[in-house]
């Protein structure tokens, strides 16, 4: 090891053409001898066709690879987990680097030991004289791409202090500004400087064009912009595009009011790493004076449009003031009467009208016929409902529906014994929106007043069933209370013949045992290390040794009780 290792004042320095060849070869792929790359920084890339995260990254590396390989001493070498040659070889022509041959298990086993591997992708960054300088080289990448070379800790400190010092001294010229472009563009190619948007307030649009997310954000942002606009508000905004493909951004652009930075411009992806930016679309505002006011306005203009101008702290205090009071008011007539409709239907379309469900207890029960999800809830919620209605009607159920088309609509609520909203009601937006509904099937509970109880109702029945009425937090608690008296008795720990770890009496909301496969809820003999799960009654069953802590108990699988 020694010859592939030497201690320089206590740093580990790789002698390279050591560790990256073997005894029959001296090159790397693509013919390349290892005298080519002496004397340069080298990057060493462990990373495979089928991972994910890869996939992802190799791009955004051989951006940066394809930058610094022109004018800076910089060579990658792939290192591939492939299993086949034939993903290695379809993977690496995408590569403008180096590789270790696939063919050679050996090495590539060896620097993966060397260096620690336990994840990809995984990118070490040595120096000329073989020296590391990071083991974080993905990291370092994302976070500073080319502009992190030559990759020294000295080097990565100062960008992280310019940062700090940006951000200190930000102004709309800092974000929009490069040595080569002092301009934004319209939709049909003119420059606009952006010295005429200072002491503007500017709303910075990430977007991705074809992203559905954006495209359904689209048109509300359009709509609040003209609105700004027409009332004579100094209000701009510039999107940062984040597509590669001109033509999808060309079309997309026409169809928009506002200015935007180049597609593919550099400056869009460090303005990517500098707002963090974690989710689209998202639209920063900034302030007249260039400070950042709002890191993402995009479920304030979501849930109240050009109310929410001008996007200021004050402004989101005095909002949420008033949707704190509206939710305090909130009754089922403000959520489900409006000026065209004030009824909801049942079978065959009978009209009911909502005044008819004041005082009771109400699921709004949003789903669709193409959803997933709903084909394992639909008969479970159908069970609650009728258990909890079986001796007097208590509790209805209103489904708001996603589907696309009327005959899909009049399918699946053909399939439930309660109301719905008619199909492309417009009330299905609203309470969407209210009660942030971000996903399909859920299920909000409203108490008798009208006002909101629980928007958790679909876990609560998936585990609880019927038991969970009426869905409120003292319901809840009294519930936990019951389940942890069951379990008053139970060995709190025990070890059986099916898994080899102990196992611990765990809460789980729900789980496939592993000793009958049988769906269970609640308590679990439960392994974490192994996420191995025996319901009560088959450990207890298990459990040869010991079988007094059952005593008392009967399990149906699902749920265990005192006798």
């Amino acid at each position: 090891m020694e010859s592939e290792l030497e201690i320089a004042n206590g740093d580990a320095t790789y002698d390279l053409s050591s560790i990256l060849s073997s005894p029959n070869r001296d090159y790397l792929v693509r013919k390349v001898k290892f005298d080519s790359f002496k004397g340069k920084i080298i990057g060493l890339y462990f990373s495979a066709s089928w991972c994910g995260p890869c996939q992802q990254f190799t791009p955004r590396l051989v951006e940066v690879y394809n930058e610094l390989a022109q004018t800076k001493n910089f060579e990658i070498i792939f290192i591939s987990s492939d299993e086949d040659d034939e993903s290695f070889d379809t993977y690496f022509s995408k590569m403008p680097w180096l590789a270790i041959p696939f063919s050679d298990s050996d090495t590539r086993q060896k620097l993966d030991e060397l260096f620690g591997v336990s994840g990809l992708p995984h990118l070490v960054i040595l120096n000329e004289d073989g020296r590391i300088l990071t083991s974080e080289g993905v990291r370092v990448i994302l976070k500073n791409r080319s502009d992190g070379y030559p990759f020294t800790s000295e080097h990565i400190e100062k960008l992280k202090k310019q940062e700090e010092e940006a951000k200190m001294n930000q102004s709309l010229k800092s974000l929009l500004v490069t040595e080569s472009r002092d301009y934004v563009i319209t939709s049909d190619g003119k420059k606009v400087p952006v010295a005429e948007l200072e002491g503007k307030m500017v709303g910075l649009y990430f977007v991705l064009a074809t992203y559905y997310g954006c495209l359904d954000f689209n048109s509300k942002l359009i709509e609040v912009y003209n609105s700004l606009r027409e009332g004579g508000e100094s209000f701009e905004i510039v999107m940062v595009p984040l597509d590669k493909d001109e033509e999808s951004f060309g079309e997309a652009f026409e169809k928009f009011p506002w200015l935007s930075l180049p597609i593919n411009d550099k400056y869009c992806r460090k303005l990517v790493l500098y707002f963090e930016l974690d989710a689209l679309p998202t639209v920063v505002i900034i302030g007249p004076n260039g400070k950042t006011l709002q890191s993402n306005v995009v479920e304030a203009i979501e849930e109240l449009g050009v109310k929410a101008y001008p996007f200021t702290p004050e402004k989101f205090t005095e909002l949420e003031e008033i949707q704190k009071a509206k939710r305090e008011a909130q009754t089922l007539e403000s959520l489900l009467v409006n000026q065209d409709s004030d009824y909801v239907i049942g079978e065959d379309g009978v009209k009911v009208p909502v005044s008819d469900l004041i005082g009771k207890d109400i699921l709004l029960y949003f789903s669709a016929h193409w959803c997933d999800p709903r084909r394992a809830f639909l008969p479970t919620l159908t069970k609650a409902y009728e258990e909890i209605n079986k001796n007097n009607k208590r509790l209805e159920v209103i489904f708001i529906s996603s589907d696309r088309d009327q005959k899909a609509f009049e399918k699946y609520f053909s399939e439930m014994p309660w109301l719905a909203l008619p199909f492309g009601d417009e009330r299905m937006e609203s309470l969407s929106s209210w009660l942030k509904v971000d996903g399909i099937p859920t299920l909000v509970a409203l108490g008798p007043t009208g006002k909101t109880v629980s928007t958790e109702a679909r876990g609560l029945i998936r585990v609880h069933g019927a038991e969970a009425y009426p869905f409120t937090r003292e319901r809840i608690e009294e519930i936990d209370k019951a389940y942890e008296k069951m379990a008053e008795g139970w060995a709190r720990n025990l070890k059986c013949g099916v898994h080899e770890h102990e196992l611990f009496l765990t809460k789980r909301k729900n789980f496939a045992c592993d000793g009958c496969g049988v769906e269970g809820i609640v308590w679990s003999y439960y392994c974490e290390e192994c996420e191995f799960d025996l319901h009560p009654k088959c450990a207890f069953d298990e459990e040869s040794k010991d079988k007094t802590a059952a005593q008392g108990w009967v399990c149906d699988g699902d749920k265990c009780f005192k006798e």
